[in-house]
């Protein structure tokens, strides 16, 4: 009989594990506020950059575009994001955080850094940011190529 894919030790698996972890310790650290990581990247980006398209922003929260109109709807119904068309181009969507939105996002940062060291807790300091740097340059050199 073969042996079976050892995937307790496959770099996917792991990666997926770890992504549930650290969802579920976001969601703990953050559930008063009831928000998704994706969300509070988002109101995090359009503090940033006031008025970007929902295309570019889906880029950069590295989000799908096709479901990222229904993210921002949920945000645009707690009042926390404002959708318009580009005047310049009706098919292109505006964005803005308002500021019941970004005061959200600044009560949410404490309840977010926390849920990041909890996240990197079992790991000796050193430890932290090399697996940071190391996730870092997985994804860009993903990105890139």
């Amino acid at each position: 009989m073969p042996k079976s894919f050892d995937f307790e030790h496959a770099p996917g698996h792991l990666i997926r594990r770890a992504h549930q972890v650290a969802v579920a310790i976001f969601m703990e650290e953050t559930g008063e506020h009831e928000v998704t990581p994706v969300q509070f990247a988002i109101l995090n980006a359009l503090m940033e950059d006031p008025g970007e398209d929902q295309v570019t922003l889906a880029g950069k929260v590295a989000f799908d575009a096709a479901t990222f109109g229904s993210v921002i709807g949920r945000l645009e119904a707690k009042g926390w994001v404002r959708r318009e068309p580009d005047a310049a181009d009706r098919r292109r969507k505006l964005l803005w955080v308002t500021p019941a939105g970004e005061q959200a996002a600044l009560a949410m940062k404490r309840a977010v850094a926390r849920a990041q060291r909890r996240i990197l807790g079992p790991l000796e300091p050193q430890e932290r940011d090399t697996l940071v740097e190391l996730l870092n340059k997985l994804v860009r050199g993903h990105a890139a190529g």
